[in-house]
């Protein structure tokens, strides 16, 4: 089976994000003062193939844990539905 997973990663809430810090601060220039506390991160899209969610489930875990996220510095989400 063939399946899609949608992945968030972002920084931990407890880390400066001086990209979303200075989106923040922009805000204000282009007439939208009250949007704050931005956050910037990356979003990833894989397809994979595995005979079970459950299977692609721990693949798609695997990738973001040893490849994909910075687990020291960032959090990683995922969605996983069938392609």
């Amino acid at each position: 089976m063939k399946f899609k997973a949608e992945i968030d990663v972002m920084p931990l809430d407890a880390l400066l994000d001086p990209q979303g810090k200075a989106v923040s601060n922009s805000m204000k220039n282009i007439g939208l003062p009250e949007i704050q506390g931005v956050r910037i991160g990356k979003h990833i899209r894989l397809f994979i193939e595995a005979d079970s969610k459950a299977e692609a489930q721990k693949k798609v875990e695997t990738a973001c844990k040893e490849m994909l996220a910075n687990q020291i510095m960032e959090s990683f989400h995922f969605e996983l539905s069938e392609a």
